[in-house]
């Protein structure tokens, strides 16, 4: 397997696996992303250098995206607030590679990758109803915070956000 930093040749294959992550969820009523979310981010992260890739014979079976910043790290209530983090969004695996440890692995990729860039916490968000992903981060030692981050959209939608982090 091959980790490194997306280009963006990567874009079509990246696009269609997370339409295909999409539909998946749809179908398990976790209707978190949609047709624009996060695809039509991916170009934004590639030029800021911070979309990941998990490769597999120049298969992409996994990726996230790691950010200095979010809109909701002042809505819950982290064990140390002010110690540098990274935050992870857009991870995705492979719905072909489902139930194989990927996603264990790649959150162990992203907590070294954070720890290499000087962060003493990776940081997530989760929304309330994404269950499965919850139980991988409980699994992989992530520590829920206090409180919730309620995400509001122009149509009135409201997504609820539960923050999860790491020591690196």
């Amino acid at each position: 397997m091959e980790f490194r930093l997306a280009v963006l040749t990567d874009l079509p294959q990246l696009k269609t696996v997370y339409k295909s992550i999409i539909q998946d969820m749809n179908k398990r009523k976790l209707e978190i992303w949609d047709e624009i979310y996060p695809c039509d981010v991916f170009e934004e992260d590639i030029g800021k250098n911070q979309l990941y890739v998990l490769l597999d014979n120049d298969k992409i079976i996994s990726a996230f995206a790691l950010t200095d910043t979010n809109t909701g790290a002042s809505s819950v209530e982290w064990e140390n607030p002010s110690s540098r983090a990274f935050y992870l969004d857009r991870l995705g695996v492979n719905i072909k590679y489902s139930g194989k440890g990927i996603g264990s692995y790649i959150l162990n990729k992203a907590k070294e990758v954070s720890k290499s860039l000087g962060a003493e916490y990776l940081r997530l968000f989760v929304v309330d109803i994404n269950e499965p992903a919850i139980r991988l981060y409980a699994k992989s030692g992530f520590k829920k915070a206090g409180g919730t981050y309620e995400e509001k959209f122009d149509d009135g939608f409201v997504l609820h956000e539960f923050g999860y982090e790491i020591r690196t």
